[in-house]
């Protein structure tokens, strides 16, 4: 590839930050013949980064044995990737400000570490399967594991050389270090008292046992003479009931024909193999999988601002539904609970969610869907992933780069793709990486939204796409395909024209790929953004749409509401039916972002639009199904509008008719008299103490019981 210097050099000394130098000396042909310019640079104690990832091993040891060099541990090397992704390509000459930004993001500090989650593993191995390939497999196990085999039918070796059990596996839990099984035997035949001398196969007039060392209940005619052969091991009783067995297992090898985990992200420790060709794969790691592992834990969880349920109503699903691994679950033990509050009265304890760190796999669709950023992906988190899109960007755009194109993608799966664009590419087979792309690798193009495609765009981004391929579940193509409709119809009602937003889908197909990147800019915004993406999700969207409604393409006023597609909508209006609605505010006690609110003064439901997250839980909660939701984005008077407390419904209040002081609304007092009219405990006083307010109702029944016991005496 070839490198304009001067022009990188200058654009990398005007990023923000960069010392005045700008960059050093330039090796073109590094890796083998000045590989002694490397050592002497390792020397320097200078941060060093290789912007060249094909031999980053070479680099690692080159660093480790160069005497005077710190160690990688003081000052690792950082690796960054600039042939693949911009100099093997058609318009590589022209790639000189997408290289400034990939250098500039590739200098920033690592991002803050987030915790772990530790799992350990004896090595105790299920294996699940036919006969025959759950030994084989045994056998290549067997000196590092103990095992355990589960099969459910063929032969056995006549060697018993590993715990056998036979019988159909009902339940299966767990993850790495932490399985949980349970099987079903209902076979007269013991394989654990079974010594397989075989004489029970011997013995069997209709033939009904084979060396699978099981009884063929559809054959035998009962003659026991097989109970008989077996007496001193006494491994057959065929008054035996079907057994219930369990058991704890740290790893499993599942070699049946349909996997005992359905979700797309099974656990880890779990393997499923499908065709010869996954078995040594599945080996291999199932062979290191003994000692204590760490992971991080990706997500972050706040469940005052979580949308799920409130009052034993289940509200917003997202997290659950999108989750491959079926990481999350309702904490529905908590519904209906109470926790006790300042001044001795309970409040009800709302019920969230429970996600499972061990089962975790990072993806972040989870943080990508929730409406209210009450989970959000630490790994990186928002500000740190804010700063390094930032970076690009700027860096881009202070180099004479135009029309950006931010492309996230996953960091395994992607960085391949990208890499075999770029290897087709430098034999003149492809185009390969526009200058206008700009890479950006991701733990998992899931955990990236609505926020962060939104505010690259409002800080300069002409576009933002989505790289998939085939690993991804089809839960997560969808909420990313919402997710981006929503983002483009926001677009759009503002008035900028084109495709922002794309989820280009690959397949591993180099050429769709190659093809997927040229697409035409779109209009972007006039003055890139200044600020930073917020650790709160909702307050990063204001500041988008913020600086969007300040910028827009044609200098005329806002339109006054953006239409929402319904899928994923995190912003929207209540409608409030009035003639159904009573104003017994169960809705403002179930809504979990105080969007609702009552007035302590007067029978009113006031409702501020901005606060509204679309969970649902006040249309699930109304008594009278009063409510329905319109997803939309409220522009009126600059978005202030959105800001005010507005009233949905007001009604008249009813007067206490001993003290005439207001409570309820007339609505509501006359429903519950009408519905309580028939009760045998509210006739007569106890019917006109409903016309009363609570004092008053106190009063009446203590002056009543104290008249009847004068009367009494």
């Amino acid at each position: 590839m070839t490198l304009d210097r001067p022009a990188l050099s200058q654009a990398l000394t005007k990023t923000p930050g960069a010392s005045a130098e700008g960059i050093g000396d330039v090796h073109s042909v590094l890796c083998r013949r000045e590989a002694p310019a490397f050592q002497r640079a390792a020397r320097s104690g200078e941060e060093l980064l290789v912007a060249c990832t094909q031999e980053s091993r070479l680099f690692q040891a080159l660093a480790e044995h160069t005497e005077g060099a710190p160690a990688l541990t003081e000052r690792p090397i950082r690796f960054v990737n600039l042939r693949e992704t911009g100099g093997w390509s058609r318009e590589g000459a022209a790639a000189t400000p997408k290289l400034a930004a990939l250098i500039a993001a590739a200098q920033l500090p690592s991002p803050e570490p987030v915790g772990t989650v530790s799992y350990r593993s004896a090595g105790h191995c299920l294996i699940l399967g036919p006969a025959a390939r759950a030994e084989a497999a045994a056998a290549l196990l067997a000196d590092k594991l103990e095992l355990s085999l589960l099969v459910d039918g063929g032969d056995l070796q006549q060697a018993h050389e590993f715990a056998v059990q036979r019988g159909r596996l009902t339940q299966l839990t767990g993850w790495l270090g932490a399985f949980a099984a349970r099987w079903e035997d209902a076979n007269p035949i013991d394989l654990d008292l079974c010594t397989r001398c075989n004489a029970c196969i011997e013995v069997c007039p209709e033939g009904a046992i084979d060396f699978g060392y099981q009884v063929d209940l559809a054959r035998c005619k009962a003659h026991r003479d097989c109970v008989a052969a077996c007496d001193a091991a006494g491994a057959i009783d065929f008054n035996r009931g079907p057994r219930i067995s369990e058991g704890r297992f740290d790893l499993v090898l599942d070699l049946g024909a349909t996997p005992a985990f359905a979700m797309h992200q099974p656990p880890q420790g779990y393997f499923h193999v499908g065709s010869e060709t996954q078995l040594m794969p599945a080996v291999f790691a199932l062979r290191e999988m003994v000692g204590e592992f760490e992971k991080p834990k990706f997500f972050r969880y706040e469940q005052r601002v979580c949308a799920h349920s409130r009052n034993e109503q289940i509200g917003c699903t997202a997290c659950i539904d999108v989750c491959s691994a079926q990481a999350i679950r309702s904490d529905a033990s908590l519904k209906g609970k109470t926790v006790g509050r300042k001044g001795g009265s309970a409040a009800p304890l709302t019920a969230g969610i429970v996600v499972e760190p061990h089962l975790c796999v990072g993806c972040g669709a989870c943080s990508t869907v929730c409406p209210t950023g009450a989970i959000s992906y630490g790994y990186p988190g928002p500000v740190d992933l804010g700063h390094r899109v930032r970076t690009l960007l700027k860096t881009y755009a202070v180099a004479g780069g135009r029309d950006a194109v931010l492309l996230l993608h996953s960091q395994e799966e992607g960085t391949s793709l990208i890499n075999a664009l770029g290897r087709v590419a430098s034999t003149h087979r492809a185009q390969g990486m526009p200058a206008r792309v700009l890479p950006m690798a991701l733990w998992h193009s899931a955990s990236v939204g609505l926020d962060v495609w939104l505010s690259a765009f409002a800080q300069g981004a002409n576009q933002v796409w989505v790289l998939v391929g085939e690993s991804e579940a089809p839960a997560y193509r969808q909420a990313l395909a919402d997710q981006m409709a929503l983002a483009q119809a926001i677009l759009h009602g503002l008035g900028y024209a084109g495709e922002h937003f794309r989820l280009i889908d690959a397949r591993g197909d180099v050429a769709s790929l190659d093809a997927a990147l040229r697409a035409a800019p779109a209009q972007g915004v006039a003055r890139p953004a200044g600020f930073a993406i917020q650790p709160d999700k909702r307050g990063t969207l204001e500041l988008v749409l913020g600086h969007l409604i300040d910028c827009l393409p044609d200098a005329a006023p806002p339109p006054d509401v953006i239409v929402l597609p319904a899928a994923g909508a995190p912003y929207g209006n209540v409608l409030v039916d009035s003639a159904k609605c009573t104003l017994c505010l169960a809705c403002v006690g179930a809504c979990p972002s105080r969007a609702l609110a009552d007035n302590p003064d007067q029978p009113q439901l006031k409702f501020i639009e901005k606060n509204c997250v679309q969970c649902g839980l006040c249309q699930s909660t109304c008594p009278e199904d009063a409510i329905r939701l319109e997803p939309r984005l409220l522009l009126a008077d600059g978005g202030r509008e959105r800001t005010r407390s507005r009233v949905l419904h007001e009604a008249q209040p009813f007067h206490c008719v001993r003290c005439a002081k207001p409570f309820g609304t007339l609505r509501a007092i006359e429903t519950m008299i009408t519905r309580l009219a028939g009760h045998a405990a509210f006739q007569g006083a106890a019917a006109e103490r409903l016309k009363m307010c609570s004092d008053c109702r106190v009063i009446d029944m203590y002056s009543n019981t104290h008249e009847q016991r004068i009367t009494d005496l």
